[in-house]
């Protein structure tokens, strides 16, 4: 008898797609927050005072193009996650791990949303009017003291579900009977 030919489940095409998209989005977070880190002096929320206008808006532009690249890709993690969520064939109550990730996932999607807000006020400064760095200015700040440090939290959130994909913990053993 033969046996029925074999197709690809859409669970893993999102699962796929849960992980490219998490890789863009977690690197362009890092790298925002690299870019970000030269217009602050150590420590504080001041900007510094070295740096040229133009560096400044150079600065700022690479920020407007970094959250391009942050918005799309959590856009595609957001909504490929909920699709692998409900395709997956992984219960919830059966792998603890997966549950913790939604759930430490999920809870920042609004942090995440306003966050983004800011950024996209930001993107349609750079490349849709011909606003001074003061706007900028005023817009990295708010960025940065949004939320009274959720979005840091929100970080070290997604970071530990990485952890918990790799080591899965909260797995129950099937009984044989």
């Amino acid at each position: 008898m033969p046996s029925a030919p074999h197709r690809p489940s859409l669970w893993r095409f999102w699962l796929f797609l849960v992980v490219c998209s998490g890789i863009l989005w977690l690197g362009g977070m890092n790298a925002r927050a690299i870019i970000g880190n030269d217009l602050l002096k150590p420590g504080t929320l001041e900007f510094e005072e070295f740096l040229s206008p133009m560096t400044e808006r150079e600065i700022f532009r690479l920020l407007s193009l970094t959250s391009l690249l942050v918005i799309g890709s959590y856009t595609v993690l957001l909504i490929s996650s909920i699709l692998f969520l409900f395709s997956s064939p992984y219960s919830m109550k059966e792998h603890g791990w997966l549950m913790m990730s939604a759930i430490l996932f999920f809870v920042f999607v609004p942090v995440e949303v306003f966050t983004m807000y800011l950024d996209g006020k930001m993107i349609y400064q750079e490349f849709f009017t011909t606003a001074d760095n003061d706007v900028f200015r005023e817009l990295f700040a708010r960025r940065m003291g949004a939320l009274k440090g959720a979005p840091i939290v929100a970080l070290l959130c997604y970071y530990t579900i990485i952890g918990l994909v790799v080591f899965q913990p909260f797995r129950k053993k099937r009984e044989s009977p």
